[in-house]
Formats: structure tokens, C-alpha cells, sequence
């Protein structure tokens, strides 16, 4: 006599084990391993902040269409579509990956599924900049694009003035980077060995707070552009180490005030180099009204 089928984690309530199986994130008998329970809790969080911005936007304006940057095998579209999208006539979700041979194997399962308003795109952030991919873009959602990469997603919907954007950092090394070039120094005491310079002279040290003020700085950048910004906890670090949330919704115009911020801590800190990247044209760049 078989052995009955395995109950499966309590964190997968809801959700399609078909789906699960067909992701690799359970087995055939309900299973997941450590590594799986972790990626699935942190999606699974990552859902109950996504899916109140989806329904916010489809009772406003009556459809809904959210852009996934960097989607990777896109457990996260695939998983919010069989929880939210599935079971609705409207919406849209749209992964955009590089990796050509995950785009084509996402297209296929969600044909095999029947997930008829899921697309992927093959192409960086950046590519993704200068496609067409959606009349409108309402949600863009970025988990743990590496370094600048979340950068490009901030950009792509500040050009689509997407009102929500869903952004877990990663591998922030540009800033970091720009610390070591300039260390020592900084706008308001350029004689070396700065006292502020102490926040970052061990490589440890310059790591993590070129982490810390990147994410800062795109703080600043969305609410320089009229957005409601939030900063907390995807889910405990014992899980992950990229661990930061940013939420952030259209609330109104841009804000002058959040754009000279953000001007001071690049200067603070020696960084007028990264003014494009932050949204604000470097010198000798014709800039709009803020």
C-alpha cells in the first residue's frame, strides 16, 4: 500500500502545487528543501505587499499591468498570476530577462498553464527602456536586480510614470566603488583623511555603506519625483542578507525639496559623478523644473 501524499508546507496555502512542481520549488510528493522554503517564504511575502497595489490600481482604472525586471525563471510573476490574475479578466504581467534561454522556457510553461496574459521579453532593464512592452505601465517590480540594475528598473518607471514601484536591492556596488576612488576626501573638507571618511576606510566597511547610501540616494531620487517611499524588511535576515524593501507610490508632483537633498548628500560625499544616475543632470546639463 502506497504511503499518503505528503501535506505539504503551511507556507504554501493558496497557491497551485501543480505550479510549485512545475517551478522546482516542490518535489512530486509536495516536498521542498531548505533553500526552496527560503526563496518561497521570501516570495510569498514579497506577494502580500504586491498584490493591495494591483487591486488599488485595477479598481481605479480598471486594468492593471505590471512589469518584472530582471524576472530570472520568474517565480514571482507565476506566482502572482495563479493568486491574483488568474481568477480575474483583466491584468497583465510582463517579465523582461536577458537570459534568453529563461525567457523561452517562462513563455513555454505559461503557455503549458494556460496564463494567457503572462509575456516575457528577453532583454536587459535598460533595453526594456527603449521597447514598447505596454500602453500603460502601472506596477514595476524589481527583486534583487544586481548593482545598477535596479537603478534601470527606477528609470524605466519614472519614463512610464508607473504609481507603484516594488524594489529589493542587491549587489549595490557603484557608490561603493565611487567611496574608494574619492577616499578621504569629501566636498565639505577636502583635505585627506576626512573624519566622515571613517565610515568607509575598511573594504568591509565601504561594502556596506556604499550599500546603505545607495539605497538612500534612491530614496531620495523617487521622492524627488513625487512618490511615498517606504524602507523595511523583506523577511527576517536569518533568510536573506539583501534584505531590503523599498515601496514606493505616486503621490504628486516632483518634490524641489527631496532634489536639493539629494544634490547635498552627493556632494557630502564626493559623488557629483553620480548625478545622472540619480536622476539629476550632471553640471553642464540643462535641467527641468523641479
Amino acid at each position: 500500500m502506497s504511503p499518503p501524499p505528503h501535506t505539504p508546507d503551511p507556507l504554501l496555502s493558496g497557491q497551485s502545487i501543480e505550479l510549485l512542481q512545475h517551478l522546482h520549488i516542490v518535489t512530486r510528493d509536495g516536498r521542498l528543501n531548505q533553500d526552496s522554503r527560503r526563496k518561497l517564504k521570501q516570495v510569498q511575502h514579497l506577494l502580500h505587499f504586491i498584490e493591495p497595489l494591483l487591486l488599488d490600481v485595477l479598481q481605479r482604472r480598471g486594468d492593471v499591468t505590471l512589469v518584472d525586471h530582471g524576472c530570472g525563471k520568474s517565480y514571482l510573476g507565476f506566482l502572482l498570476y495563479d493568486r491574483f490574475f488568474k481568477a480575474r479578466s483583466q491584468g497583465r504581467v510582463i517579465g523582461v530577462e536577458a537570459r534568453v534561454e529563461l525567457v523561452h522556457s517562462a513563455q513555454a510553461l505559461a503557455q503549458r498553464l494556460g496564463f494567457a496574459r503572462m509575456g516575457f521579453v528577453a532583454a536587459t532593464v535598460q533595453q526594456a527602456l527603449q521597447a514598447e512592452l505596454a500602453p500603460v505601465v502601472d506596477v514595476v517590480t524589481a527583486l534583487h536586480a544586481c548593482d545598477t540594475a535596479t537603478d534601470d528598473a527606477i528609470a524605466f518607471a519614472l519614463a512610464h510614470r508607473a504609481q507603484h514601484l516594488v524594489l529589493v536591492p542587491c549587489c549595490q556596488a557603484e557608490v561603493a566603488a565611487a567611496l574608494r576612488q574619492y577616499k578621504g576626501l569629501s566636498a565639505a573638507a577636502p583635505q585627506p583623511r576626512a573624519p566622515l571618511s571613517e565610515l568607509w576606510r575598511h573594504a568591509l566597511h565601504t561594502r556596506e555603506f556604499g550599500s546603505h547610501l545607495t539605497n538612500v540616494l534612491r530614496c531620495l531620487q523617487l521622492e524627488a519625483h513625487g512618490y511615498q517611499v517606504t524602507v523595511t524588511e523583506l523577511v527576517g535576515w536569518e533568510h536573506s542578507l539583501k534584505n531590503e524593501l523599498i515601496l514606493a507610490r505616486k503621490v504628486g508632483p516632483p518634490r524641489a525639496q527631496a532634489r536639493q537633498r539629494l544634490l547635498q548628500v552627493l556632494e557630502q560625499f564626493n559623488l557629483p559623478p553620480l548625478q545622472q544616475r540619480f536622476g539629476v543632470p550632471a553640471p553642464g546639463h540643462s535641467t527641468a523644473a523641479a
